[in-house]
């Protein structure tokens, strides 16, 4: 444990670079670093603009600890509710599809409310999928490659949920991000085309062969976006809704494939 003293000058050094939680970062950082050199590093890269979850190497999601390394995105509060809104819908669910994982903190918490169930998860990014593997409870399977094309073929027609984290922010948009997510999160997590719906219409077009009767595809986006969105998931053939949270400023589109 590392002595209180260093706690104030944590949060008076955090306070001066900007930091709007610095007293709640700075106590974070100080339980977590081992040894006074450790808590001055970690405190240099958080000043120099690196996300907190880099510096700590985990970000709380669900109520999981969820391993977070350096250019892997970090998995956000507000996706959070659409871990709710997914076992709220398919609390019976077998099998359980992370797509664009990034950490793999949406499969790894599905996994925690839905006891049993197949998970699989899958990335381009070769750090995500690298993080994912800490992250996803023994048994679960990560897999690298550009969308459906990395997911086992005996998957089609079986998956009850399919998750997609997919990139939304539209291309002109992502040089307005705060620096923490464009300087160090990966462009491929964040960009999402002209519009910000190029991947959500590719994930769109193919979901419904791999999601079982009954079975739902759930994604975020923006609350503008939202009627778009849904036309692209009315096209290929499931029934969409719109759920959002307030609280945590999410919009979710969900698409239910119809029971045979």
């Amino acid at each position: 444990m590392l002595p209180s003293s260093d706690l104030s000058a944590v949060v008076s050094r955090l306070r001066s670079a900007g930091c709007v939680f610095a007293e709640d970062e700075a106590a974070l950082l100080v339980s977590t670093a081992r040894t006074p050199a450790e808590l001055a590093a970690m405190v240099e890269r958080r000043v120099d603009g690196h996300p907190l979850e880099h510096v700590l190497g985990w970000a709380e999601f669900c109520g999981l600890r969820i391993a977070v390394d350096p250019g892997v995105f970090v998995p956000r509060r507000r996706t959070e509710f659409l871990v709710r809104q997914a076992v709220a819908a398919r609390p019976g669910a077998g099998v359980v599809v992370d797509l664009c994982c990034g950490s793999g903190a949406v499969g790894a918490a599905l996994a925690a409310s839905l006891p049993g169930v197949e998970l699989y998860a899958a990335d381009i990014e070769p750090a995500a999928v690298r993080c994912a593997r800490r992250n996803v409870p023994e048994g679960g399977q990560v897999h690298e490659g550009d969308l459906f094309a990395a997911l086992p073929d005996v998957l089609r027609g079986r998956v009850d949920i399919l998750a997609a984290n997919v990139p939304y922010v539209p291309t002109e948009e992502v040089g307005l991000l705060p620096a923490e997510a464009r300087v160090h999160e990966p462009i491929v997590a964040l960009d999402g085309g002209a519009d910000g719906l190029d991947v959500l219409r590719r994930v769109t077009g193919e979901a419904g062969k791999w999601l079982a009767p009954g079975g739902i595809l759930l994604f975020e986006t923006s609350e503008r976006q939202a009627a778009v969105a849904v036309e692209a998931v009315a096209r290929s053939g499931l029934t969409p809704r719109v759920a959002a949270s307030d609280e945590l400023y999410a919009t979710v589109v969900i698409g239910s494939k119809l029971p045979s």
